[in-house]
């Protein structure tokens, strides 16, 4: 472990001889960087400003950088939690521990990062042991129930990448419909829509490829869910302009959902792309278990999984 700084905050970095990953102890062990050493690639959106700020606890996400790796519980979306001793206690924007005070240690060895945080508002303690092994990261999670009754949870990667049009989304082949639930979006329509994947048409009439990246100036937003389930358990990105590759692969049967994201010059001016794994759909929570797609730990227990990132 080497100490830095990052954009005015405290910061430290591990490396294996493929990888350097930066991170941000002060903003929720945040993931800020991730760089491909042969090439030089930051795989992860950068904020444009020169020093970042750190969230208060149920800020709203829109008020800080959006830029790097946020880990988002228990919801995506704000909303109140949906039922039981906790129903109507307000979940705030992106959930609660990217804006929260996490403890953290890295191990002698410099190549594994534990990490922990537990809920003031809610009976959950979540857990990220981050291993990194050659051009591999391994994440694996845990979130443990503390009291007597179901908690319901929905959990994503909120990592946001860098993009170009050279850049196109590596998806399962079973996966060949969506459904948009972002309202701004230029070409596909009011939330619930659904289209064919990865080419369909827009709601002006044009072809469309899902797949594909738009240039910034296109100032578009997409965000859409696969309405089937990923049974194959991966997803991933290339830059088809030098061949670099970052694939994700997790247990499909406790992540089952995807959803993707893309601000192709739209949100606030950003250009970037997130690939979504999800414990629940749609984005909210309160949604979500209506529906019946809503992650549930049991009384007492733990839900456990692993996600990975592999760089090529």
């Amino acid at each position: 472990m080497q100490h830095t700084t990052y954009k005015g905050l405290n910061a430290f970095y591990l490396e294996t001889d493929a990888l350097r990953l930066t991170f941000l102890p002060d903003y929720a062990c945040k993931l800020a960087s991730l760089v491909k050493k042969q090439t030089g690639r930051e795989f992860l959106f950068q904020s444009p400003k020169a020093t970042l700020t750190l969230p208060h606890y149920g800020a709203a996400f829109s008020a800080y950088d959006s830029s790097g790796f946020d880990e988002v519980l228990p919801s995506i979306d704000a909303c109140p939690y949906p039922d039981g001793q906790y129903q109507n206690v307000p979940v705030p924007d992106h959930g609660e521990v990217w804006a929260m005070k996490w403890k953290w240690e890295v191990s002698p060895t410099g190549r594994e990062l534990m990490a922990s945080v537990r809920s003031e508002n809610f009976p959950y303690t979540f857990t990220r042991r981050i291993t990194l092994n050659h051009n591999e990261i391994s994440f694996d999670y845990s979130v443990t129930n503390l009291e007597e009754g179901g908690f319901k949870f929905i959990w994503t990667p909120h990592c946001l990448l860098n993009c170009s049009p050279a850049t196109r989304l590596l998806i399962p082949p079973n996966l060949t419909q969506v459904m948009t639930v972002e309202h701004s979006t230029q070409h596909l329509g009011p939330w619930g829509t659904l289209h064919t994947y990865p080419l369909t048409t827009d709601v002006h009439g044009q072809k469309l490829d899902l797949s594909a990246t738009e240039p910034a100036s296109a100032k578009n937003c997409e965000k859409f869910y696969f309405t089937q389930k990923n049974t194959a358990g991966w997803c991933g990105i290339e830059h088809t302009d030098n061949g670099d590759t970052l694939l994700y692969s997790y247990n499909a049967d406790l992540v089952p959902y995807l959803g993707v994201w893309k601000t192709q010059g739209g949100y606030r001016g950003d250009y970037n792309l997130a690939l979504e794994p999800c414990t629940g759909a749609y984005d909210d929570l309160y949604v979500a278990n209506k529906i019946k797609k809503a992650a549930v730990i049991p009384p007492l227990g733990q839900y456990n999984w692993q996600f990975k990132m592999t760089v090529k």
